[in-house]
């Protein structure tokens, strides 16, 4: 199995950055084994298109804009996922649907694709996260590692020092 965790998102512009924030904790929490990539997607598009191509499982970390309270973990799935792109929840799904389009003409799809996004409070100009995003890293994380073990693949976590 070949499993893709790819963290999108632009730090620069507030909670627009908790996608790549959540992919790095991810890595710092977690022994990331060789069957896995975690990638830092930023604001690529198709640059995108070689890293994901034919993986069995690619979940996607982003800033979801759902209507809901500021802080809520969004899961799209399955047939959810077509329509988180029509109906433009994240500021990076016209890159990522680009891909998308592009590795099913190909026959490249991912056999399976998850987003798991957190409802941002602000996207302005800023480098940190705001609290009620902030406090929700820790969840996501917890979640993306929760899909790779519910797919056989269990994470160790890191020691932590005190």
């Amino acid at each position: 199995m070949r499993a893709i965790v790819l963290g999108i998102g632009n730090t620069i512009l507030s909670d627009e950055g908790v996608g790549v924030r959540a992919a790095l904790a991810l890595e710092q929490s977690y022994h990331i084994p060789d069957e896995v990539s975690v990638v830092d997607g930023g604001t690529a598009g198709m640059e995108l298109l070689d890293i994901i191509a034919g993986a069995d499982l690619v979940v996607v970390l982003d800033t979801v804009k759902a209507g809901r309270p500021p802080g809520s973990i969004v899961r799209l799935a399955g047939e959810q996922v077509p329509m988180f792109f029509r109906r433009k929840l994240s500021p990076h799904q016209i890159g990522l649907c680009d891909v998308l389009a592009a590795l099913e003409f190909l026959g490249r799809l991912p056999a399976e694709l998850i987003v798991l996004g957190v409802e941002p409070n602000t996207l302005e100009l800023g480098t940190e996260l705001t609290q009620a995003v902030r406090a929700r890293l820790p969840r996501l994380v917890e979640l993306a590692a929760g899909e790779l073990a519910a797919r056989g693949i269990a994470l160790q976590p890191r020691a932590t020092r005190h």
